[in-house]
């Protein structure tokens, strides 16, 4: 078996790779350069004829064909979890991990990054956020593929929006300061 994931630094690549490293995946990294266009062109294109990252290549004898080809970070995120991470037994499991992974993939991102949705959809979506965050993790057995995709979409806010006051959430902000201590998500994103 032989996993690969392609990305560039910044990418949103850095969401399976903070999986991985969680969960103790063993995995190689193949950076792209973004800026030299490496995404656009062969042989990556045969990956992911779309030219985004990340993508993943699973190498194995026992997938149909040997190899498995994936992109978008969702995908790659549930599919992760359910061969390798331990997760998702169950169609309810699948569905409850589903649920949150698009929930941080399309409503969160876009709270976040789409300046009309921020200032209209962002502010509610954090105060029920914040409510749920009270609660533990969202799947509720520890530390999960749910809470990799939420929580790292929160811990954007300081680096893209450090103007944006969060003591409204303190559940969030709380998260947020979690997620930057996880010793995993900062050999990630460097900051180890």
């Amino acid at each position: 078996m032989a996993l690969t994931l392609y990305g560039g630094l910044r990418s949103r690549a850095s969401m399976p790779r903070w999986y991985m490293a969680e969960k103790g995946i063993s995995f190689t990294w193949t950076v792209l350069d973004l800026e030299a266009g490496e995404h656009r062109a062969e042989p990556f294109l045969s990956i992911n004829p779309f030219g985004k990252v990340p993508a993943l290549v699973d190498e194995d004898p026992a997938l149909p064909g040997g190899r498995l080809q994936l992109f978008e970070s969702g995908a790659i995120l549930l599919y992760l979890a359910e061969r390798y991470g331990g997760e998702l037994g169950s169609p309810a499991e699948r569905a409850l991990a589903q649920q949150w992974v698009l929930f941080a993939n399309a409503t969160l991102a876009t709270a976040l990054f789409v300046p009309s949705s921020r200032e209209r959809e962002f502010p509610r979506l954090l105060e029920v956020l914040d409510g749920l965050l009270a609660q533990g993790p969202l799947l509720g057995d520890g530390w999960s593929v749910a809470d990799c995709a939420v929580q790292a979409h929160l811990a954007y806010l300081p680096i893209f929006f450090p103007q944006i006051d969060l003591s409204p959430w303190p559940h969030v902000q709380a998260t947020i300061a979690a997620t930057q201590a996880r010793p995993a998500y900062r050999a990630v994103m460097g900051l180890a």
